[in-house]
């Protein structure tokens, strides 16, 4: 897994160019592919321990939900911390450190160590986690028991995992020349987009005519396919984190009931009662995005015919899928929790906030997507 190669190779223009000879790439994708794994128990672990509270109720630290909770953060931050370690140990030998794996080097600790900025980012968000974990520790100690999902250790730490996955994106979209590269970058939208679905219901006390949890979400979905679609530069891209994510959002909606209830009978604990099995983190994500990439796919072609300007595209294209997906929300509830359908006055106001939302998430997606080309760049030698 050596992330280094020796001497210096220049690498032909252009963001989607083809890899140079050697195995530089093929070396980084274990690490890429550990760190993403472990975003993905992050996820595991988070839905698994979201539908106990809803299901089981209080719970200690050592749960299987929260031991599965905290390997995948472990897991990515033993990787990152590898990485580092072997880049620095490369640049002191006077290899060039290929960015390709990881990104581009920066100097942490006065240049004592040089660190892939991908591995640099997630391994911070792993060590935050682990802060916060002991804090969790500590308050599991202190009150005996969780009843709550919005406690502060816990807001701490489902942000230190944010951090980690974004961390991950950026480890994958440096090897954007290679299949895995692009491949991740995918998969690691869909799950960014799936595990902050948690971190929005903060916006819950603003709820009023607008459903402010719905906008939040809308206003991550356009960001993360605007950002993975302006990164490739290619067709289908937002459909294809939009299936990705269905697909994690399948695989959920049935693990999550399941592993509480059996867990919980393993262990002799009762359910809540009026207990329902309605999934409860998979319910927060929104299920028909996969209609919103589409839409949003058919006007970055109409704007590309029209031959729009890039600021124009992301602001039009935006709008649209921030409204799709604000309006979708009450059918989304309607039909899996039976909730009543909101009135005319209420949809209105539910598209303009979508719209907003969707406005100012196409502006930073595009900006995103470019300063993930930008992290990865040439090859470059670090000193």
């Amino acid at each position: 897994m050596d992330i280094s190669v020796p001497g210096t190779r220049q690498r032909r223009a252009g963001p989607l160019a083809p890899p140079a000879k050697g195995h530089a790439l093929t070396r980084g994708a274990p690490a890429a592919v550990a760190v993403l794994a472990g975003a993905m128990i992050s996820l595991v672990g988070l839905t698994f321990d979201t539908q106990w509270h809803s299901e089981v109720g209080p719970d200690t630290f050592f749960t299987l939900p929260h031991l599965i909770l905290y390997s995948g953060p472990a897991m990515a931050g033993l990787t990152s911390l590898f990485m580092v370690l072997a880049n620095t140990f490369a640049a002191r030998v006077g290899r060039s450190a290929d960015p390709a794996v990881g990104g581009r080097s920066v100097a942490v600790l006065g240049g004592r160590f040089s660190a892939p900025l991908g591995y640099l980012v997630t391994g911070l968000g792993s060590a935050s986690f682990l802060v916060y974990g002991l804090w969790d520790l500590w308050w599991h100690g202190l009150y005996g028991f969780d009843a709550v999902l919005e406690s502060p250790p816990h807001i701490g730490l489902l942000l230190s995992i944010s951090l980690s996955m974004i961390g991950s994106l950026m480890i994958c979209a440096a090897g954007r020349e290679h299949r895995w590269g692009r491949i991740g970058v995918v998969v690691s939208g869909a799950l960014l987009l799936a595990f902050n679905a948690v971190p929005m219901l903060a916006l819950a006390p603003l709820n009023g005519v607008v459903n402010a949890v719905s906008a939040g979400i809308a206003f991550l979905a356009v960001t993360v396919m605007v950002a993975t679609a302006t990164f490739t530069g290619r067709s289908g891209t937002a459909v294809a984190t939009a299936a990705a994510h269905t697909v994690i959002h399948a695989a959920l909606w049935l693990f999550a009931p399941w592993a509480a209830r059996a867990y919980a009978a393993s262990i002799g604990l009762p359910l809540r009662d009026g207990a329902t099995g309605d999934p409860t983190l998979p319910g927060l994500m929104p299920m028909g995005i996969i209609v919103v990439a589409l839409a949003m796919e058919g006007a970055l072609l109409l704007a590309r015919r029209a031959s729009w300007t890039p600021r124009r595209t992301v602001a039009v294209v935006g709008a649209l899928g921030g409204v799709l997906t604000t309006l979708l929300s009450p059918v989304q509830d309607a039909i899996t929790m039976d909730a009543p359908f909101p009135g005319v006055a209420h949809l209105l106001a539910s598209a303009v906030a979508g719209a907003v939302a969707g406005f100012l998430a196409g502006h930073l997606g595009w900006r995103v997507g470019t300063l993930l080309r930008r992290a990865s760049g040439p090859l470059a030698v670090v000193k």
